[in-house]
């Protein structure tokens, strides 16, 4: 299985105009590329939200567990992708493994900031919990 390596040779975390710090593509990437895999660290259902609703991870970690009813913090760069509504990256859970893999769902030119969308999949037009930045295309 490939993985990328840290520092990475595919991305960087930068700052957006609009929406602060984002990830970045430092080369060119093609349609359906590994981007990152990030292990996660998995909270059960008891401990998870609840608590990580009450901290800075609020807006950082993502649902998990069969039925989503866990959570869990992407290591790597996995918490630090921004949503958008049209995002250039899916993000695969693979609660079994313990990561998230981030692939290129179009190609991503380098210096193009990576996002994906919080909902699901990336065109998945369901709200989220904040207001929704998008930078220029």
């Amino acid at each position: 299985m490939d993985r990328a390596i840290y520092p990475s040779d595919i991305v960087y975390v930068g700052s957006t105009e609009k929406r602060g710090r984002g990830v970045f593509a430092r080369r060119d990437i093609s349609v359906g590329e590994l981007i990152e895999v990030c292990p996660v660290i998995a909270m059960d259902e008891t401990d998870g939200q609840r608590l990580l609703d009450r901290t800075g991870l609020f807006n950082y970690y993502f649902a998990w567990g069969r039925h989503e009813e866990s959570a869990a913090v992407a290591l790597g760069y996995g918490s630090l992708y921004n949503h958008s509504y049209h995002a250039n990256a899916d993000h695969v859970r693979d609660v079994a493994g313990g990561e998230i893999r981030i692939y290129a769902c179009r190609a991503i030119r380098g210096g193009e900031e990576i996002t994906i969308n919080y909902g699901g999949l990336p065109d998945c037009p369901d709200p989220v919990w904040f207001d929704v930045v998008e930078e220029e295309r």
